[in-house]
C-alpha cells in the first residue's frame, strides 16, 4: 500500500496543475461567451455563408449564360427594330395615300359645285326621241365606265348605272347625268378617303408597338450585359447587434403627448 501512495503522489501536482489549466481555459470560454454572446454565432453564420456562395465555376457558368441571354435579346433587338422600320415605312406610304384621296376629294367637290351652278341654269331644249335617249344612255354607260377604270367609281355603283337604279337614269340631260356622275365619284371618293385614313391610323398604331417593343428589347438587351449575378443571401442572417432602447425623457414623453392631443 506505501509503495501505490509513493508512486501516485508524484503525480498529483501535475495532474492538478493540468485540471486548473483546464478550467481556467473553460472559464475563460464561458465568460468570453456571456460578454460577448455573437461571436460565436458570427463566425458559424460567416462559414455557412461562405458555404453558400456560389463556387467560381458557378460564377463563370452563370456569366455564360448573361452573355448567352444578352445575344439572343441584341438579336431579337435587331430584328424587332427591322419590323419597327417596316411599320414606319408603311404608316408614312398611308400618310401619302390619305393626302392623295383628299386631293381626290377636293377635286370633285369642286366638280360638283361647278356643275351644281351650271345645272341651275336653264337647260337647252333637245328633241326627245328613242335614239335622243339612246345616245343619252350611252353616254352614261361610257362615262360612267371610264370613270370606273380611273378607280373614281366603285363595282357596286358601276352596276347600278348600268342597272338604271339608285338615281342613275339615262332619260336625263346629258348636263344632269354628269352632276349627277360626278356626285358619285365625290362620294366614293370620300368613302375611299374615310378607309385611307383608318388605315392610316392602323399602320400608326403598328408602328408605334414595333418601336415601343424594339425600344423595350434594346434595353433588355442592355440591362443583360450590365447585369452581375447576386450574392446568394445565406441560410442564417448575420446577427445585428442590439442596442439598448433609451427610456423616453420628460420632455420627449410630453411633446408626444402634446401631438397626440393636437391630432384628437
Amino acid at each position: 500500500m506505501q509503495i501505490v501512495f509513493s508512486s501516485v503522489l508524484p503525480d498529483v501536482p501535475a495532474a492538478a496543475v493540468i485540471w486548473l489549466l483546464l478550467l481556467t481555459v473553460a472559464a475563460v470560454a464561458v465568460a468570453a461567451l456571456v460578454v460577448r454572446p455573437d461571436w460565436l454565432r458570427s463566425a458559424v453564420a460567416g462559414r455557412i455563408r461562405q458555404a453558400a456562395l456560389p463556387s467560381t465555376m458557378e460564377v463563370a457558368e452563370e456569366e455564360r449564360e448573361r452573355h448567352r441571354y444578352a445575344g439572343e435579346v441584341a438579336v431579337a433587338a435587331e430584328r424587332a427594330s427591322t419590323t419597327a422600320g417596316r411599320r414606319r415605312a408603311e404608316w408614312l406610304a398611308a400618310q401619302e395615300e390619305v393626302e392623295t384621296a383628299w386631293a381626290a376629294y377636293e377635286a370633285a367637290e369642286a366638280d360638283v359645285r361647278r356643275l351644281s351652278a351650271a345645272a341651275a341654269m336653264p337647260l337647252p331644249e333637245t328633241v326627245r326621241t328613242p335614239a335622243e335617249y339612246a345616245d343619252r344612255e350611252r353616254y352614261l354607260h361610257r362615262a360612267a365606265l371610264e370613270a370606273y377604270r380611273r378607280k373614281e367609281l366603285s363595282a357596286e355603283q358601276l352596276s347600278d348605272v348600268f342597272a338604271h337604279r339608285n338615281g342613275w337614269d339615262p332619260r336625263r340631260h346629258p348636263v344632269e347625268q354628269e352632276l349627277v356622275l360626278h356626285r358619285g365619284i365625290r362620294d366614293h371618293l370620300a368613302a375611299r378617303h374615310r378607309a385611307a385614313v383608318a388605315r392610316e391610323r392602323e399602320a400608326w398604331r403598328a408602328a408605334e408597338l414595333a418601336a415601343a417593343a424594339a425600344g423595350s428589347l434594346r434595353k433588355e438587351a442592355f440591362a443583360a450585359l450590365e447585369r452581375r449575378p447576386e450574392e446568394v443571401e445565406s441560410v442564417v442572417p448575420m446577427p445585428e447587434t442590439r442596442r439598448p432602447v433609451a427610456e423616453p425623457s420628460r420632455e420627449s414623453t410630453g411633446a408626444a403627448r402634446g401631438r397626440a392631443a393636437a391630432a384628437y
